[in-house]
């Protein structure tokens, strides 16, 4: 798993590319609050080596808890900036700092 974050000079964005190896996988998504934790927005895209893999803009100067959704399983990023506990998942979410 693994976050690239790209900011953009000329935007108050930064581009987060998201990837999660999942080679069995049938569909995967990232789902935050960046995209109201809704499934169909982070869709991500498996490529040939098993990789799931999606490109956002993000609005710079903000926090978002997330996860990934791979076959209806929540899996948290490994090299996320930090983990919030979240009393309506019972779980800890990652959270990325942009």
């Amino acid at each position: 798993m693994a976050i690239k974050k790209q900011f953009i000079k000329t935007k108050p964005v930064c581009k987060v590319t998201f990837s999660v190896e999942a080679k069995e996988a049938n569909a995967a998504a990232v789902v935050g609050d960046f995209n109201n934790w809704n499934p169909e927005e982070g869709v991500l895209s498996k490529l040939k080596n098993g990789t799931f893999k999606a490109a956002f803009d993000l609005p710079k100067d903000n926090s978002f808890e997330f996860r990934y959704l791979v076959d209806g399983a929540y899996w948290n990023e490994e090299q996320a900036d930090s983990y919030r506990w979240n009393e309506f998942a019972n779980a800890e979410n990652s959270v990325l700092e942009v």
